[in-house]
């Protein structure tokens, strides 16, 4: 019922359609926003990089303490995407929440060196810095969906990821750099990452333009209303699949702690493993955007987990060596490629505008909490019966994730996805 009324609000919004078919310029407003998150990933990837080896190997923590607060760093943001999705659509303030969610990041670098080994300290600056990331990420795409085409979302959000990842790929080797030249001295990374942090902040005060809904959108943008979004069957649809394959994703730590426990890689290279990720990803996301508004942005979603699956056959098989470090990585670069942009524009030009940041919310919000309860158990798993049979029962709800999803999905009935 919502997809009819899109049509005519993305007009009243402001973005004119172009010809029907896939491709279209990406507009300035979209690129602007992927130059922020650039350098705001430079700042946050400093840090996720260095945070595994830092809390098990530098601090000592267990697996299992490891896996509860990388799940707190997902799983925090799951209230706080309803709350900045349906705050920015009410006041039409999507990128002041953006803002609020950009410092909030940046800010919590700061605080990594204050609280020192001490484990509610560190939960307490991730969850800080996710609630930064929570706020953030909704307004953020549905700035995206709102400054393209329906026909070019696939293209607007892998321009966005692509350069987004060129952060990513960046902010790890600017933590080697830096360890390269202080030894084990984290407290160096946090600060250089608060610095580039703010940077990335004032380019989105100084450069991106908001993108208000329609006129009297804001009085419709209700916490029922949002939520409500959840009546559309297809909608529904995705966001449940989204959720359960989520709860199959095992976290980019992880993965990375498995390789450095299969291959016996030192803590001192352990921030480059991420570049092998986000160089593939940084190849892929823009192809796999244009193939995904081709072909269909749900095809494209679910073969990315076959991607995913790739890796964990990988990493519980008998393979070893170098082909298990360039396998894994460049399987799980095209997996972030084929799904994580692609999922926002399966679902964005489908939503009316003046709803589209919640509706980005609810979809992300399903998603996150999945990944929350898949790194604590992950984590448990480990402790109990090792990383390779845990990576298998990851591997075992993934299959039955995508099947059950293909099914589900098959039967969407909106068109692009």
């Amino acid at each position: 019922m919502y997809v009819s009324s899109s049509r005519s609000q993305d007009t009243a919004a402001g973005v004119q359609r172009g010809p029907s078919r896939a491709g279209g310029a990406v507009t300035a407003n979209v690129v602007a926003l992927g130059m922020v998150s650039m350098v705001t990933d430079i700042s946050s990837e400093m840090v996720s990089a260095v945070m595994p080896v830092y809390l098990v190997v530098g601090l000592g923590l267990s697996i299992l303490q490891f896996g509860f607060l990388d799940g707190l760093y997902s799983g925090v943001t799951v209230f706080l995407r309803l709350a900045g999705g349906h705050i920015a659509d009410r006041f039409s303030a999507r990128k002041k929440v953006a803002a609020a969610g950009y410092g909030l990041s940046a800010v919590s670098k700061l605080g990594f060196p204050l609280v020192g080994a001490s484990v509610p300290g560190i939960g307490t600056m991730l969850a800080v810095d996710r609630a930064g990331k929570g706020l953030r990420t909704a307004p953020r795409d549905a700035l995206i969906s709102l400054s393209s085409t329906p026909e070019a979302q696939g293209r607007a959000f892998g321009v966005h990821r692509a350069l987004d990842t060129a952060g990513a790929f960046a902010g790890p080797l600017i933590a080697f750099l830096i360890l390269s030249a202080v030894a084990t001295a984290y407290d160096a990374v946090f600060v250089v990452s608060f610095c580039v942090g703010m940077l990335g902040l004032l380019m989105l005060l100084l450069f991106v333009r908001d993108r208000p809904g329609p006129a009297g959108g804001a009085k419709a943008a209700s916490w029922r209303a949002g939520v409500g979004l959840l009546r559309d069957a297809p909608f529904r649809k995705l966001c449940g699949c989204a959720a359960l394959l989520g709860l199959a994703t095992v976290s980019d730590a992880f993965i990375f702690l498995v390789l450095q426990r299969e291959l016996d890689i030192k803590a001192y290279w352990f921030p480059l493993l991420p570049l092998g990720t986000a160089g593939v990803y940084l190849l892929l996301a823009v192809p796999a955007g244009r193939l995904a508004d081709r072909l269909g942005r749900r095809r494209v979603f679910l073969a990315g987990h076959f991607a995913l699956g790739g890796v964990y056959l990988l990493l519980a098989g008998p393979v070893s060596g170098t082909a298990l470090l360039v396998g894994t990585l460049a399987l799980h670069g095209v997996f972030y490629a084929m799904t994580d942009g692609v999922l926002m524009a399966a679902a964005g030009a489908d939503l009316p505008p003046a709803l589209r940041t919640s509706g980005l919310a609810v979809l992300q919000t399903g998603q996150a909490a999945g990944r929350f309860f898949s790194s604590v158990a992950f984590g448990w798993a480990w402790t109990q019966w090792g990383p390779e049979r845990a990576v298998m029962w990851s591997g075992a709800l993934l299959a039955v994730g995508v099947a059950v999803s293909a099914v589900v999905l098959g039967g969407a009935r909106v068109r692009g996805r």
